[in-house]
């Protein structure tokens, strides 16, 4: 399962993307985009956010 991005809350920020391991976060739009297959579920994304727009 990936994890899941509230774009109403995302502010493009793109430390998620800047820490994913997998590199299963880009951004599209000027919003975090989750690739759901590449997705491992670590959570280092859900810890970077500033404003908690990432959940599991």
């Amino acid at each position: 399962m990936a994890v899941k991005i509230d774009i109403e809350v995302c502010i493009g920020c793109g430390a998620c993307v800047d820490v994913c391991p997998v590199g299963a976060l880009s951004m599209q739009d000027d919003k975090a985009v989750c690739d759901e297959d590449a997705c491992i579920d670590c959570g280092a994304c859900i810890a970077v956010c500033p404003t908690q727009a990432i959940s599991e």
